[in-house]
């Protein structure tokens, strides 16, 4: 009796199936947040904690390439339009009358 219970399959998943998967569902959200211009590291820690949900978001997120930029008036660092702090200085940012082309545009010359 003892030899037929060893046989017979555990029903339970094994956990490093699961960090396997888990590592690789990471990699893959990271790789794509990364090319959409955003941090591997974070994409990479959301696909792998919620791997399903985390991947998915990680495709349906803006590209942040395509944001349209500005110029600080102050110390001249270059932001996206969306940005009503410079990161730089601290000066409270008003809507430019003139906007710079996106990174992806700019990177297809």
């Amino acid at each position: 009796m003892g030899a037929q219970a060893r046989l017979t399959a555990d029903p339970r998943p094994e956990p490093v199936a699961y960090l396997v998967l888990c590592f690789f569902f990471g990699l893959s959200g990271g790789i794509i947040g990364k090319i959409k211009g955003s941090s591997f590291v974070l994409w990479f820690l959301i696909s792998a904690l919620v791997p399903i949900a985390g991947l998915l978001a990680a495709l349906l997120y803006r590209n942040e390439r395509d944001e349209v930029r500005r110029q600080c008036p102050t110390c001249g660092k270059v932001l996206k339009l969306h940005d009503a702090v410079c990161t730089r200085c601290g000066t409270d940012l008003e809507f430019p009358e003139v906007a710079i082309e996106p990174e992806s545009a700019a990177l297809r010359r």
